[in-house]
């Protein structure tokens, strides 16, 4: 599979909201931002991934501010990253020429312009001639806030009341009302530079020369390579997992350690649907098992960091939703309260808008497991864990004793009440029985009897009570009769044998219901009500979680094909949203880090399966 493949006639009406899937992404490990396959970066948002945004012609093409960088003439486009990098490239065949708009944000050592957050667009002629069009849009504060322009010393500076913004470039670029324009055209070997920064306090404005940002160019390829060196993966999907691994990098705030869900907020997981959130935070559970794919991997200096904040930037806390939170700002902060923007159409029309999460205050039990597990992991592949650390691990799994097994929200953190989930009771026995097995490896003191007591509770409570006889399958909830594709990390978890009886025909069950050629969806909603109206895609960890549950099974001809199916359904440079719509749409925040780390253990274990 060639992921750069991607040629497409170039729209001359950018006034189209752009499809999800027709994008890519650069970062600096502080923020990202979206470029479409026409040369528009149209999210962005300056300094942190949850701060408010400057470009979100993705959720409003009118209002949200965009920076174009287009030729004037009809092209055909192809965008690609160069190989083993974060920096995206847009080019554009005309008839008169070809060009390319290179995209990246620098990644920076040196303290004194780690705040500046410069993001640059270089433009190179690489045949014939091509006009071109920059028109730089931005609008502050999710286009609340109005703001002004002028030139100073042979900048354009947008000043906000809140944020400036200045614009340096190589070409002559003129003041049009809000925004910045310009208009140039280039011969074969000539180029042309925009970068913008974020300037205030320390950090000054700064033009950047042709040559300057051929330097950061190669500098920040260096960087990339070098990090992607450290990988071990060696199997037969390497470019991709390596795509998944580039993203999962990208979406890591430095500072902190922290790992977003996503960079993205609102985008639908229904076209015109009201699933629309915000995912630019720390979910415990996204962030711990990007953990384990980033160690199956060789990364061990992620893991380092993540547990780094974990200790660091999080404060435990005693209360009816338990010492932990579901989900957390990157810089450790507990408030994530949400709003509605209804100034902003939304993607394509979907609204609300949303801009916080206020799933922050659910409880979420499986959590718990998630992050045991990764801290288990951390101690078997990383470092070992150091002894404030098992204290905590400790203060965790005790009060997951006491409280396995109240009603709670789960996984999906739906909105329509708590209930007694297989998930959630599954993932707490991975908690206590993770934190068993560090404490027996490393002789660290546990209460053993109490831990022991409550694993073999849990387990005999999932085995009673999370099992229909009737359908055959393990099921969502306790008492019903719902299939739930999160029990296919049942297996996974290694609760249950791939092969036993009862799990290869709930895997059966599975199959017949909420798979759809590869595909799978999460459960129905219309026999398992979610509290939300409308309908959703596939999910793709789902679909990458299945690959491993056939692959454990020994159904290994069919895992196979149904990796390869999912492999198609990724966009020209390799990237997922969080589901897959009904005609192969992306849908969902994009890229989603569950896509991705789910991908690179379904390839690590089907590696293994094939020998």
């Amino acid at each position: 599979m060639t992921v750069a493949e991607n040629i497409r006639p170039h729209r001359g009406d950018t006034s189209g909201c752009v499809p999800i899937a027709e994008h890519g992404l650069i970062g600096d490990l502080r923020t990202a931002a979206l470029v479409d396959t026409g040369g528009t970066i149209d999210w962005y948002c300056p300094a942190r991934f949850d701060a408010p945004s400057v470009f979100a012609s993705i959720l409003d093409t009118d209002r949200g501010g965009a920076f174009r960088l287009t030729p004037e003439v009809p092209a055909r486009t192809k965008q690609f990253y160069f190989p083993d990098t974060n920096i995206l490239i847009t080019r554009f065949f005309a008839d008169d020429g070809v060009a390319e708009v290179q995209d990246f944000m620098p990644i920076v050592d040196d303290s004194r312009e780690a705040d500046r957050h410069r993001l640059i667009r270089r433009v190179l002629c690489v045949r014939g001639s091509l006009p071109f069009t920059a028109r730089v849009a931005p609008r502050f504060d999710y286009a609340r806030q109005s703001h002004t322009v002028h030139t100073a010393e042979g900048l354009t500076v947008f000043a906000s009341p809140e944020l400036w913004l200045a614009l340096t470039s190589s070409v002559t670029t003129e003041i049009d009302g809000p925004d910045a324009v310009s208009s140039f055209k280039l011969v074969e070997g000539e180029a042309a530079v925009f970068a913008l920064d974020r300037i205030g306090g320390a950090v000054q404005p700064r033009s950047c020369p042709l040559a300057e940002a051929e330097q950061l160019f190669d500098a920040t390829v260096r960087y990339w390579r070098r990090w992607l060196s450290q990988s071990r993966y060696r199997g037969r999907w390497r470019e991709m997992v390596h795509r998944s691994a580039l993203t999962l990098k990208l979406l890591t705030y430095a500072p902190t350690g922290a790992i977003v869900a996503a960079p993205t907020t609102s985008l639908p997981e229904q076209l015109g649907g009201e699933r629309n959130w915000d995912y630019r935070y720390v979910w415990i559970r996204d962030a711990a098992f990007c953990i384990y794919a980033l160690l199956r991997l060789g990364f061990t200096q992620e893991a380092e960091a993540f547990v780094r904040f974990l200790s660091e930037d999080i404060c435990l806390k005693s209360g009816p939703g338990g010492p932990l939170q579901i989900m957390y700002g990157i810089d450790g902060r507990s408030d994530i309260p949400e709003e509605i923007l209804s100034h902003l159409r939304g993607h394509l029309g979907s609204s609300p808008v949303r801009v916080g999460n206020a799933a922050v205050d659910q409880l979420q039990l499986d959590i718990y497991g998630a992050l045991v597990d990764s801290l288990y992991l951390y101690d078997k592949w990383g470092r070992p864990l150091a002894s404030d650390h098992w204290d905590t691990v400790c203060e965790l799994v005790g009060w997951v004793c006491d409280n396995w097994d109240r009603p709670d929200m789960s996984v999906w953190e739906t909105r329509a009440g708590p209930g007694r989930f297989l998930y959630s009771r599954l993932m707490c026995w991975v908690a206590i029985e993770r934190a068993m097995r560090i404490a027996r490896h490393r002789g660290l003191p546990a209460d053993m009897p109490r831990w022991s007591r409550a694993r073999d509770d849990i387990y005999r409570r999932i085995m009673r009570s999370g099992w229909s006889p009737r359908r055959r399958a393990f099921v969502q909830r306790e008492g019903e009769e719902v299939l739930d594709a999160s029990v296919l990390m049942m297996p996974l978890a290694k609760f249950i044998s791939p092969t036993d009886p009862k799990w290869l025909s709930t895997l059966d069950a599975l199959g017949e219901e909420l798979v759809a050629d590869s595909l799978v969806y999460r459960y129905d909603p219309t026999v398992s009500p979610d509290g939300l109206r409308g309908e959703e895609g596939t999910f793709s960890i789902c679909s990458f979680w299945y690959v491993e549950a056939l692959s454990r099974a020994g159904r290994v001809d069919e895992a196979r094909l149904a990796f390869e199916k999912m492999l198609t359904y990724a966009n020209h440079v390799g990237l997922y949203a969080e589901e897959i719509g009904r005609t192969g749409e992306q849908i969902g925040n994009f890229p989603q880090a569950f896509t991705h780390l789910s991908l690179i253990s379904a390839a690590f274990n089907l590696d293994r399966a094939l020998g």
